[in-house]
């Protein structure tokens, strides 16, 4: 579709879910530029690879679409009323998965996690605003280290970001795994599927307990009885979410997010995780390229 088009259709779903939530504001004046405006912006600011700051998604639109938003004209309140409204995309975020899973087939679930630096290691002393937040880590992909924090990711088979979780960088994912799975599976199925950094037996045995089977590859050294093809087929639907890491990364610039304070940050990652949704929706899947052809 043409972006007008594209730009349209995300702000008239986004302004009939906040109708049906009713009045956010409980004083005080409601702002010049409507909260369904604001959050388009930030939703195709991202999709379109803006999405590196508050500055980038503000001046692409002040200088191309601004006859549309003619009340965005300060970059300070835009960017503060898009932090203050994190509750309400969390909202929408949840509503998007409902729609999804409703037509979806998918019943296994993916796990994974992915970097997310907040600066270069050699400057996390002098101006990183966040390095009373973050931790030091190694990233296994790009063979060095990072400072910053870690994202923990659920999808379905079809790429579907189903829930996630934000941590210091050097936290053990499995130990945020129980986390980020309640309340997901219950609806989908009770089959996660991860990589060997999740091997721990206590941690099998606990989600054992709450009805969840965790999956994941051996290591070398370790005797493995399940059929060869079962675990190959495993790993093969796991590539899954590495796509869907890898648009997270390449589209939404999700590891070059800068922010004052782990809120902003935050906030900022869920923007992101939001937009991905968003297309996800649209395309019905993560073929997002096809998304503004014509």
């Amino acid at each position: 579709m043409p972006i007008d088009n594209f730009i349209v259709y995300v702000f008239i779903f986004i302004d009939n879910f906040l109708k049906n939530i009713g009045k956010i504001r409980k004083s005080g004046p409601d702002p010049e530029l409507t909260d369904s405006e604001v959050i388009t912006i930030e939703i195709v600011g991202e999709f379109l690879g803006c999405g590196k700051g508050d500055k980038t998604i503000f001046d692409y639109f002040h200088q191309h679409w601004h006859s549309w938003f003619p009340k965005l004209n300060c970059r300070y309140t835009f960017a503060k009323q898009s932090a203050n409204l994190w509750k309400i995309k969390e909202a929408l975020y949840r509503e998007i998965i409902r729609i999804c899973l409703e037509s979806s087939q998918s019943n296994i679930v993916i796990s994974d996690g992915l970097p997310l630096p907040t600066c270069h290691i050699k400057r996390v002393r002098k101006n990183n605003p966040l390095r009373l937040d973050g931790a030091f880590s190694y990233c296994a992909a790009k063979d060095q280290k990072y400072f910053g924090f870690k994202g923990h990711l659920l999808t379905n088979d079809d790429g579907l970001i189903l829930n996630f979780a934000i941590a210091p960088a050097n936290v053990d994912e499995r130990d945020v795994l129980p986390e980020v799975v309640d309340g997901i599976l219950a609806s989908i199925t009770n089959l996660v599927i991860a990589d060997k950094g999740l091997i721990r037996p206590s941690l099998k045995e606990h989600l054992k307990k709450r009805g969840i089977d965790l999956q994941t590859p051996l290591r070398d050294n370790m005797k493995d009885k399940r059929p060869k093809w079962l675990m190959n087929w495993a790993m093969n639907v796991r590539r899954i979410i590495e796509t869907t890491n890898s648009q997270l990364v390449g589209r939404f610039n999700i590891q070059a997010i800068r922010a004052k304070d782990l809120w902003h940050f935050a906030s900022k990652v869920l923007r992101k995780i939001l937009a991905h949704s968003f297309a996800f929706m649209i395309a019905g899947g993560l073929e997002f390229d096809g998304i503004l052809n014509g």
